[in-house]
């Protein structure tokens, strides 16, 4: 692997390196020094470790550029929570009829209704209180149920189907807090997450784009 490469990978594996970067708050030399023990390189490629380091961050100062326009898009988003949410995944050989007379239950009553389907299975994300509902229809083809979970809705303007790096930039806006996201899907504008239920605090203040 060449030294360049070894530079980035090193930076890419490191979130807070490459955050001090973005901000030039980063000492190249100690940087350099500090990838070169690590990779186990020689004195000589230090000039290399160095420039591929610079380099990098004009790679990434362009990616900022991008970023402010995500933060600009999203400032002008709304973002809405449902508690008592629960995900359940079965088995997809079953019969449609029922879960098609599922779903009108549900939605009859306006409540939180998806579907996601797969290769083998089919996920559903409804509100816990239809939890008794769906055992007493799909009890033999149950795979996995979780409650206690929040539905993040998060509502912006069209011009986020046409702006790159939008879903990236919220991933990690919950990852970096420690909030794993347990489905996520999206539908025109709008971007959803599935959280656990007291996460709710932490995901709200990662969501902050004003």
């Amino acid at each position: 692997m060449n030294i360049t490469k070894i530079t980035e990978n090193y930076i890419e594996s490191h979130p807070s390196v490459k955050d001090c970067l973005k901000r030039k708050l980063i000492n190249y030399s100690q940087l350099s020094r500090q990838i070169m023990k690590d990779g186990s390189l020689k004195s000589s490629d230090f000039d290399a470790v160095l420039i591929a380091a610079r380099r990098y961050f004009r790679k990434l100062s362009k990616s900022s550029a991008a970023e402010d326009k995500v933060r600009s898009l999203l400032s002008h988003s709304r973002i809405e929570i449902k508690n008592r949410v629960a995900v359940v995944v079965i088995d997809k050989h079953i019969f449609t009829d029922d879960l098609l007379e599922l779903e009108r239950k549900i939605k009859k009553s306006r409540s939180v209704f998806y579907a996601i389907e797969g290769t083998d299975a089919i996920t559903i994300i409804t509100s816990a209180t239809f939890l008794d509902d769906i055992r007493s229809s799909f009890r033999s083809s149950l795979i996995k149920v979780w409650k206690e979970l929040a539905l993040v809705v998060i509502s912006s303007p069209e011009e986020i189907e046409e702006t790159p790096g939008v879903f990236s930039y919220l991933s990690s806006l919950l990852s970096d807090r420690g909030i794993n996201v347990l489905e996520t899907m999206s539908c025109w504008s709008e971007t959803l997450f599935i959280v656990a239920e007291k996460d709710i605090a932490k995901v709200l203040e990662a969501l902050k784009f004003s």
